[in-house]
């Protein structure tokens, strides 16, 4: 094992013999560090953080608590050859990110660039190249072999399908699915109208509203969202409002969206707004 005399080291933490550990590096408590990884200098793994195989973290990088890097990959053809993760400089990753190494069929690597910022709860699966200040806010999912150029930056919840190239500086919308190349500068995002399915009428159950209520609830939801289109929604809101005066839990759903937001209210027939 080859730890600077900088490094400092929680005495929690299981750095195995043959570590490469750099000048300044802290590894937090309870972290485990396995016998073919490198940390470069002044590294943070703040605590609970598992690093394992070839994986090498660059100069700088912050990793949070609860990330596993460098794990063999989720792939049925791994058959355990020798491969790495490496991550770049500056580069930052967030609680329970999962990264793994690559393959034989990927070119034994999967890579993350410089100034990268890698939200919680991401997945970089085996083979992937990560360009240098890409972003990828909470819950991004990347299939094997994904290429992600150079200050692209990938919403939250969206997952990439195997083989998929997204270009430089491209944007992908939150929730997308991609499963097409995205070109450079390019933006994309997935429809995502929302439709109004009626009332949860098992939750009113659950919680106690008597048949009589529910029934006068689907009758004024009836009436706001179902009846002539010609009629302006803040017409049937005031038709509601004094035809079910003293019904409190019509009230609130009138109140609700009378009071507006800067999202539209979901509806039967959805309309993109966007």
């Amino acid at each position: 094992m080859s730890v600077d005399k900088t490094a400092k080291i929680h005495e929690t933490a299981i750095v195995e013999n043959g570590a490469t550990i750099g000048a300044g590096t802290v590894i937090g408590p309870y972290c485990c560090v396995g016998p073919s990884v490198v940390l470069g200098e002044n590294v943070t793994l703040k605590s609970h953080v598992v690093v394992m195989e070839d994986t090498i973290i660059g100069d700088g990088s912050i990793v949070y608590p609860f990330a596993s890097l460098g794990q063999k990959p989720q792939d049925l053809k791994y058959k355990g050859e020798r491969s790495k993760l490496e991550i770049g400089k500056n580069t930052v990753i967030r609680e329970y990110v999962t990264a793994n190494i690559g393959t034989e069929g990927g070119g034994m690597l999967t890579k993350i660039g410089d100034n990268c910022l890698v939200m919680a709860y991401c997945h970089i699966a085996h083979d992937c190249i990560v360009g240098n200040n890409v972003i990828l806010v909470n819950g991004v999912n990347l299939s094997g072999h994904v290429v992600v150029g150079d200050n692209a930056i990938i919403g939250g919840m969206s997952a990439v399908k195997q083989f998929t190239r997204i270009g430089n500086n491209a944007m992908i919308g939150g929730c997308t699915g991609v499963d097409r190349d995205v070109i450079p500068y390019g933006i994309i995002r997935s429809e995502r109208n929302t439709t109004l399915k009626g009332l949860n009428i098992i939750g009113l159950k659950r919680h106690g509203f008597s048949i009589d209520e529910i029934r006068l609830m689907q009758q004024a939801y009836q009436e706001i969202f179902e009846t002539d289109d010609s009629i302006q929604l803040t017409d049937k809101l005031d038709q509601a409002r004094e035809k079910y005066a003293n019904d409190q839990h019509i009230i609130d759903i009138i109140d609700f969206i009378a009071a507006r937001s800067k999202n539209p209210i979901c509806t039967t027939n959805p309309v993109d707004k966007d």
